[in-house]
């Protein structure tokens, strides 16, 4: 990463593959990669050899692919090496966009490296390619107990709690060109500043 921009090559949304899982709190990070396609004029194809579908997209004179793993979440990690080895990518030139537990909801945060915290798609992604890559956590709250997280992540949100992590991928989505073009301490500065006042 140099100090003037930040050379992202591809942005990455874990979710789970189907009409079925397409609302639920799990999928936020397919989310994210979905808004920027919308925003972008990029369009999702499938490709095999990726385990995932795929968009291309520029932002901010930059060429990015959007990744979404149809591997289901727990296997995330086989299609971003797949994808990544084909480009001949480093981790830390790949961002993944994820639902958090950690954060509440209408708040995202950026950050670089570290364990997967419990989260399946990151423990696979990490098993895959190393822990050298950044993250975009995306807040969806935690239900307060730890046997109900996965009934909790696999089910929708209420309609103000969903309309909030909507307005989080959408802010995060905004803040991409300067992410790219001034690199990404300014777009955490940017990104947590209005994650505290959530």
């Amino acid at each position: 990463m140099n100090s003037t921009g930040w050379p992202l090559r591809i942005i990455v949304g874990l979710g789970n593959p189907g009409p079925e899982h397409q609302v639920t709190r799990h999928n936020a990070g397919f989310w994210f990669v979905d808004v920027l396609a919308r925003r972008h004029g990029g369009e999702f194809r499938d490709y095999r050899k990726f385990s995932g579908e795929t968009a291309k997209i520029t932002v901010a004179g930059q060429e990015l692919t959007l990744l979404k793993p149809t591997t289901y979440m727990n296997r995330s990690g086989l299609s971003i090496r797949q994808i990544s080895d084909f480009f001949k990518i480093e981790p830390e030139h790949i961002l993944v966009a994820h639902d958090e537990l950690d954060l509440p909801a209408g708040t995202v945060k950026l950050k670089h490296g570290g364990g997967h915290g419990g989260h399946n798609g990151l423990r696979d992604t990490i098993t895959h390619i190393g822990e050298n890559f950044w993250r975009l956590r995306i807040g969806i709250g935690h239900p307060g107990n730890k046997a109900e997280v996965l009934d909790y992540v696999l089910n929708r949100a209420p309609r103000i709690e969903e309309e909030m992590i909507l307005d989080s991928v959408n802010y995060a989505a905004d803040c991409l060109p300067l992410m790219l073009e001034q690199g990404a301490e300014r777009a955490m500065t940017k990104l947590h500043s209005r994650a505290g006042k959530t």
